[in-house]
């Protein structure tokens, strides 16, 4: 495997340090010489329970390296109840959020990876041994059985991989302080070897207590002043802290080709361990630290004078940093006797130690630094630790930001972590590639722009709107069309949702929607003559490759057909109406564009369940579904047009009145020619006689009013153009259709029986078109969409009067109507973005025709909330404790918002009992008869406590199996009664 073979790509990051809630603050806290070391005060001691007889001390150091917000968690959105997220050591609850965040910052739905893996380390999980053991002796039970799985260490990879659906390696790396640089390497490696295709690394380190110091005693590794001075002259000692991070990778040619945002390049990676060959097992070893970095970059096939900065182990320890540098002296001068090139730094100087998170900390600094070209200084520096010569070496220390330069080389850094017992690692990086030309010509977004949200609360999805609209109107915001396919490729989509149409600066046009449970069923209406105008898909056809594809086809199949080139009026606004007003013109044409529009949903992914079509749609229907080729439906549809505008001149009527009532008021020689709503029909006939008619039906106070129409179609005066017409269907061997689409002379499904019978295509000219019999059986059941596919929203506006108010229902447009000056794209976007609204399935990546970049937008406005457990003082036994149950919150959650069902009262005494342990349980209340067990972050554990509680409370045996399956209390409780009768 050649050098660059071995590439991986850092394509995405996140994480939480002391005085940086995201890597924005972190990266300006690094830029500026930030320490993030706070002071504590009396009352922070206080509150955390240590004593004055300790912290008043001489040598008590009063400092701590703190991570806002380490007690609080989004339970509800990674599936936790209250009691499970109580019990859940923070620094697994931290990992989850923070690897989400670098999911969203690589643009990856965790639902897209086909085979992700996780390697992490945490630190040793004091919440369990502070708050939860609280110094009791362990006796193995089931309490303690559940506090191990949610807190020690062996569980943070495959929690995290559980909860992200990851299916390749999840291994929980400890190597103490190189814990999350290890991580990263076995990331490395397990890509290179293809065990998966994307990789989270990192570390957690969360303290608990948190606002703690600690005593600095004389000769150990704590910081006697409460500062970490990494090479300085004044530097004794570190400081421990806490903080999360994780990195996303992936090999870099899967990056590039996959059009990722490429941060940084992991060019070769290293580890080892020290041996015997050191003073002691705690002390570092200068050999094992020089053959790591020679290694690495014996890995990465660089020269190392092209490594122009390292990002240091650093500890500030008197001994440790002269070693560091000696050992990193050793490694480089194999290739190079210059001095001075390599700026060395560490971050321990801005946050401190923090141990398992002290190796991703440094590499997410060191890819900062490479994303933005500068050297952040090095904190505290003034004077270099007398055992160093930094002259005789190749590295300098940068007290001040400085612009990092690159010259011969691209700019490159190694990342070091040593871990306590002797394991080494180093990491080389490179700055990442310069985009390829057909994402670097992208350009500037043209036209409307659907930017697409969702959160799993209306008010985080408020939130989340607000973050993405206020980036996006700041200075050096990203691209629209870019933001917009981040979004759209790269989020996970939730149930809250919500679109944001653009068209450059304009305003947003908001809409927001459900997805409901269980698949969205789509169905396409295709409209009838009257729905045509001039320049009808012009803009469609100059931005939609596809759809101008198959314009241009049927165009040049009509031409012999027509006579004339019908885009003359497809793409012309200004071509004359009457033209396309002519009944031979207007059928072909708006097969035309319906089809080409059909078309181009298709590649979209977006495909119909069932179709309609109103008189000349239902050939367009049959078109999709195989009845007749395109080729062959364009000349029928021709044929059909000129066969009925040979006819006589007629009239037709638009009615306000039911089928029947029509019928009785009916004048001879006039038909009813279609039945559009229960209560809205056509009449269609000669003129003197429709006329006739709407003078009866004003007598009878029934609303009636011409249609601009120059034949009476369905009617029969259609009638010499059936034979005609049939005899042509014949010749062009309709097939049995592929796809369900409904008969709009029958008004039910189409069979292969009509679909195939020259004689229903013929008759389809005269009878009637029963549409509100056709859309009902077109109808799935469950939650649909109908899609108007074609010009206007006729169809839109007859279905809403044929099903009323029925549930589940959404109702889309796709072009606009003749009247409207809106955008034809702006118009069929917003009708995709309905469309996702209720839950329908984007093939998001085809509505961008040229190649668009990932770029940074905010992540996911998790709704943190406190799920702490206090510590309870004391020698109990754990698993056998004072109460029943002190390991959980004394308070519950109060139930949880956006359930699936309303809150419903527990009835018989069997439905109490139950609900009174789902209540202990999963700490909610009040929980409701017809709740659903997993849907309150139930799971086989719980279940099985309950199983157990609810057999020694009814004295009946009451299995797993039995909670698992009949998961809400009312069904349980109907059980259980039936088998004491």
């Amino acid at each position: 495997m050649t050098p660059a073979s071995r590439d991986v790509a850092v394509i995405g990051m996140a994480g939480r340090f002391p005085g940086a809630p995201d890597l924005d603050a972190f990266w300006a806290n690094l830029r500026d010489g930030v320490e993030s070391i706070t002071a504590l005060s009396e009352d922070d001691l206080l509150a955390e329970g240590i004593g004055r007889e300790l912290f008043e001390r001489d040598d008590y150091v009063r400092v701590a390296s703190l991570l806002e917000g380490h007690d609080l968690f989004d339970a509800r959105f990674f599936g936790f109840s209250a009691r499970e997220a109580a019990l859940l050591d923070p620094q697994q609850r931290l990992f989850l959020e923070c690897s989400w965040h670098a999911l969203e910052d690589a643009a990856l739905d965790p639902a897209s990876v086909r085979r992700g893996g996780i390697f992490a380390g945490a630190n040793m999980p004091a919440y369990w041994m502070s708050n939860l053991l609280g110094g009791r002796r362990i006796v193995l039970d089931a309490d303690v059985f559940e506090q191990q799985i949610h807190n020690d260490k062996d569980y943070l990879a495959t929690r995290t991989a559980h909860r992200l659906g990851f299916t390749g390696p999840a291994v929980s790396v400890q190597t103490a302080c190189s814990t999350s640089l290890v991580a990263v390497h076995e990331g490395i490696k397990a890509l290179l070897v293809d065990e998966c295709d994307v990789v989270l690394a990192g570390g957690v380190c969360v303290r608990v207590p948190q606002r703690a110091g600690y005593l600095a005693e004389r000769g150990m590794v704590h910081s006697p002043d409460g500062h970490c001075r990494p090479f300085d002259a004044r530097g004794a000692g570190t400081v421990f802290g806490n903080g999360v991070g994780v990195v996303v990778l992936k090999r870099l040619a899967d990056a590039l080709a996959d059009g990722d945002r490429v941060l940084a390049v992991v060019k070769g990676s290293a580890v080892n361990n020290d041996g015997t060959d050191k003073v002691g097992f705690t002390a570092p070893g200068v050999a094992g630290q020089e053959r790591v970095v020679r290694e690495a970059l014996r890995v990465a096939g660089v020269p190392a004078r092209s490594v122009t900065a390292v990002e240091a182990h650093g500890t500030a320890t008197p001994i440790g940093d002269p070693i560091e540098i000696k050992a990193l002296t050793r490694a480089f001068r194999d290739t190079t006797d210059a001095s001075g090139f390599c700026s060395v730094g560490s971050v321990k100087g801005n946050i401190g130690h923090l141990e398992s998170a002290a190796g991703i900390a440094g590499f997410i600094k060191a890819v900062l630094q490479l994303r933005h070209r500068q050297l952040a200084p090095t904190v505290h520096f003034a004077e270099p630790n007398p055992r160093i010569d930094f002259a005789a070496t190749p590295f300098r220390v940068d007290a001040a930001l400085r612009a990092w330069d690159a010259a011969e080389f691209p700019r490159r850094i190694g990342v070091s972590a040593f871990g306590i017992g002797g394991t080494n690692a180093h990491v080389i990086l490179e700055e990442a590639p310069r985009p390829t030309t057909a994402a670097d010509g992208a350009g500037t977004a043209v036209g409307p722009q659907l930017l697409v949200l969702s959160a799993k609360s209306p008010e985080a999805l408020d939130t989340a709107t607000r973050r993405l609209t206020a980036r996006l109107a700041e200075p050096g915001a990203p691209d629209l069309a870019d933001a917009a396919y981040t979004l759209q490729t790269g989020r996970s989509p939730m149930r809250h949702r919500r679109t944001l149409l653009r068209t450059g600066s304009g305003p947003y046009a908001e809409h927001t929607g459900e997805s409901g449970t269980g698949r969205l069923k789509t169905v396409f209406l295709f409209p009838g003559q009257g729905a045509q105008y001039p320049g009808m898909g012009s803009e469609l056809h100059a931005a939609e490759p596809v759809f101008a594809e198959h314009i241009d086809h049927c165009a040049e199949v009509l031409r012999g057909e027509l006579g004339f080139d019908v885009r003359e009026l497809l793409l012309n606004r200004d071509a004359p109406a009457e033209r396309l007003t002519a009944t031979e013109v207007a059928q072909p044409a708006l097969f035309t564009v319906e089809y080409a529009l059909a078309r181009l949903l298709a590649s979209w992914g977006i495909t119909p369940d069932g179709m309609a079509g109103h008189s000349l749609g239902e050939y367009v229907a049959a078109c999709l579904a195989g009845v007749f080729t395109v080729e062959e439906a364009l000349r029928l549809v021709a044929l059909r047009g000129r066969l009925m505008a040979a006819r006589p001149a007629g009239a037709m009527l638009s009615v306000q009145a039911s089928e029947e009532r029509i019928r009785e008021l009916l004048v001879d020689g006039v038909d009813i020619a279609a039945v559009n709503a229960p209560e809205l029909c056509v009449a269609s006939g000669p003129e003197p006689l429709v006329a006739e008619l709407a003078e009866r039906l004003a007598a009878e106070g029934v609303s009636a009013r011409p249609l601009h129409t120059s034949h009476a179609f369905h009617s029969p005066m259609m009638e010499p153009a059936v034979a005609p017409f049939t005899d042509a269907v014949r010749t062009a061997r309709p097939a049995a259709p592929r796809l369900p689409f409904a008969s709009g002379v029958t008004g039910a499904a189409i069979t292969a029986e009509q679909a195939t019978d020259p004689a229903y295509w013929g008759e389809h000219i005269r009878r009637p078109v029963r549409f509100a019999d056709a859309l009902r059986a077109a109808l799935p059941t469950g939650r649909c969409a109908l899609v108007e596919v074609g010009p206007g929203t006729t169809l839109s506006s007859l279905a809403r009067a044929a099903l009323g108010a029925r549930k589940g229902l959404t109702v889309v447009r796709t072009m606009p109507r003749p009247t409207e000056a809106e955008s034809e794209r702006a118009t069929l976007l917003s009708g995709v973005g309905d469309l996702w609204l209720a839950g329908a399935e984007v093939g998001w990546r085809a509505l961008h025709r040229v190649p668009r970049r990932r770029v940074a937008l905010p992540g996911y406005p998790f709704a943190r909330e406190r799920y702490w457990i206090e510590p309870r003082g004391g020698q109990q036994t754990a698993g056998v404790p004072e109460e029943r149950h002190p390991e959980r919150p004394q308070t519950r959650t109060a139930r949880p918002g956006g359930l699936r069902t309303a809150y419903a009262a527990p009835d018989s005494e069997t439905e109490k009992q139950v609900v009174a342990l789902w209540e202990e349980f999963l700490e909610y209340e009040p929980v409701g008869v017809q709740d659903d067990f997993f849907e309150l972050g139930g799971h086989s554990l719980l279940a099985t406590r309950i199983a157990n509680r609810l057999t020694e409370v009814l004295r009946t045996q009451v299995s797993v199996r039995d909670v698992l399956t009949h998961a809400t209390p009312a069904r349980l409780a109907a059980v259980l009664d039936g088998r004491g009768n």
